[in-house]
């Protein structure tokens, strides 16, 4: 077993090279030319995982404000990413969900990520699963 400090310096040498290859992950052709930042992917992530989603519910998920998740859902709207409608149920409510025209480019955006952590979570149990996303989530609050 090694030390913590072993495991920091593990780390501390881990975490660039990652962060480095996930900036290299080629964005789609179509979706090149949009200056979509990691912030993006995480909006992108959960309205593929979870469907439309609310302007506030995306805020909360995302922890930002709701009128930043206006602007980037504005944005993206515009370059025909995003397609923004009102709730049906409540038409303050605006109701945001990913264009069907990009949709498949962003699941194959997503996919190489998400086929690398399945890789590496599916061996472990559900309670080492569990004890690695408190680790992360842990490590990125006290950053």
């Amino acid at each position: 077993m090694s030390s913590v400090d072993e495991s920091i310096r593990t780390l501390l040498l881990l975490m660039p090279r990652m962060v480095g290859r996930t900036k290299r992950m080629k964005v789609p052709d179509e979706l090149a030319g949009m200056n979509l930042a990691p912030r993006h992917l995480s909006l992108f992530a959960y309205l593929l995982f979870d469907g439309p989603l609310g302007v506030n519910e995306l805020a909360e998920r995302l922890e930002v404000t709701p009128a930043t998740v206006s602007l980037m859902v504005g944005e993206l709207s515009r370059k025909g990413v995003l397609d923004r409608g009102e709730d049906p149920a409540d038409r303050r409510r605006a109701i945001v969900s990913l264009a069907d025209a990009h949709r498949d480019a962003i699941d194959g955006w997503l996919a190489r990520s998400a086929r690398a952590w399945r890789q590496a979570l599916e061996p472990l149990t559900d309670e080492q699963r569990e004890l690695f996303l408190k680790t992360l989530t842990t490590y990125e609050a006290a950053l």
